[in-house]
């Protein structure tokens, strides 16, 4: 649904917004694209002519949320997901700006094509969408690319998407040099020589099962490494997933010590845990992989005390022929961007994460983190918006996702809580009927 732009009033709501630290019931007006008041009784006291009023009773407003890591398949992978339908997606389920990585075909390593990817995404998609750009040329982990001239074309970070660069040279190299532009790094800490044979998490499961381990090692001496680097060069660092207790512990150090460091966790790795897998669904292979209950519990702990300070869809579309094959074989990776927020809100039901923590983490925080205009309701900001019901109840069918593809390990999952309206730029770009 694409509906023209008109004022719109949303009524007797509760407003969630925490960049202001508000959580009252109250009205939203928004006209001409933008918020423009935020309190009770605005319908009462008169709204511009043309005005559509929703009433909101029982009902959340909240900012649209930022999707920090998101794959989509343009250029080169459209069979997988393309702009058009990675943004109905993110739009139902109340992404309202897609981060997208640089891990396409070519990568998105030159001002060309974050071009490109802007120009593409402006004709087709219904959400924003914004792109990072590859932090090493041809993401080999050997040359650093031009941070200057792809922030100037509209780059909103550096990562090498979900490879790691394991040199640590080129790694100290490109964290000086975003420095001088104030540039985010964003990296995927997993050591490929530890990781690169193991299927899932290593442990007493993963022997029952008969399956390969990937250690935590892997990823805990990656960002021990990284934080060392980025006490050198003294630059902005985000670890990309931290899925474990013991990165929580090197992460906590290093924000101690003043360190401009913050990091995110996938959905995956704060809803599930390695017993998901079960008898082999390869819906639930992910990279990194999902762990054990206890790293589950950590990384919610380290939500809600602000120690994880985004949570991301990790939204990786596989297709059938990756993902029907046997657990070993299967591609990693699982769609995430459609059901990101009613799989937080488990944790919300759950009495584990207070609704605003969830929203700062999905919403108003990686907005900061990236410079970008959303995340908040205040007055005079873009109207992405979202109306969300916590309560109704529901089964999650795969032929009801808009992504191309249907990989979600919350195939079939009762959930309670959808978005059931979604505006960007103060259009409805999708309406739950």
């Amino acid at each position: 649904m694409l509906s023209e732009r008109r004022p719109i009033l949303l009524a007797n709501a509760r407003v969630v917004d925490p960049s202001r630290d508000l959580d009252l019931v109250a009205d939203v007006l928004i006209a001409d694209g933008l918020v423009r008041d935020i309190k009770r009784g605005i319908g009462a006291a008169g709204v511009p002519e043309g005005t559509e009023v929703v009433d909101c009773a029982g009902k959340v407003v909240a900012p649209g949320l930022v999707d920090m890591r998101a794959f989509i398949g343009e250029p080169g992978a459209e069979y997988r997901e393309t702009f058009a339908s990675a943004s109905q997606a993110a739009a139902a389920g109340g992404v309202t700006t897609i981060v997208c990585q640089p891990d396409t075909h070519p990568p998105i390593d030159d001002p060309a094509t974050v071009d490109f990817v802007m120009r593409r995404a402006r004709d087709t998609a219904i959400v924003k969408v914004v792109p990072m750009a590859a932090l090493t040329k041809g993401l080999k982990g050997e040359e650093m690319t031009e941070f200057g001239l792809l922030k100037a074309a509209g780059a909103v970070a550096f990562t090498d998407g979900a490879r790691s660069v394991t040199n640590a040279k080129v790694m100290r190299r490109a964290l000086t040099y975003a420095r001088d532009f104030d540039a985010l790094i964003v990296h995927h800490t997993e050591d490929p020589n530890l990781s690169s044979d193991g299927v899932m998490n290593e442990g007493e499961y993963a022997a029952r099962l008969g399956l390969l381990g990937i250690p935590k090692t892997a990823e805990t001496i990656m960002l021990e490494r990284d934080v060392r680097l980025v006490g050198l060069a003294g630059s902005r660092y985000h670890a990309a997933s931290l899925t474990c207790a013991d990165s929580l512990e090197v992460l906590k150090r290093a924000k101690d010590a003043g360190l401009r460091i913050t990091a995110s966790a996938s959905i995956n790795h704060i809803t599930l845990n390695e017993l998901d897998v079960g008898s082999y669904r390869t819906f639930c292979k992910v990279t990194p992989p999902l762990r054990p209950e206890s790293d589950r519990v950590a990384l919610v702990e380290a939500l809600c005390s602000g120690l994880v300070d985004v949570i991301m869809s990790d939204h990786d579309p596989q297709d059938v022929e990756t993902k029907r094959l046997p657990f070993a074989e299967a591609t990693p990776g699982a769609i995430g961007v459609e059901t990101m927020l009613v799989a937080g809100l488990r944790l919300v039901h759950s009495g584990d994460v207070p609704l605003p923590t969830l929203i700062r983490a999905m919403s108003t925080r990686p907005a900061e983190l990236l410079g970008l205009p959303g995340g908040t309701l205040k007055p005079g900001a873009p109207a992405d918006v979202i109306v969300v019901d916590l309560d109704t109840p529901w089964v999650l069918d795969r032929e009801d996702l808009k992504s191309k593809c249907k990989n979600s390990p919350f195939d079939e999952a009762r959930l309670q809580g959808r978005v059931v309206r979604t505006m960007v730029s103060g259009r409805t770009v999708f309406e739950f009927v």
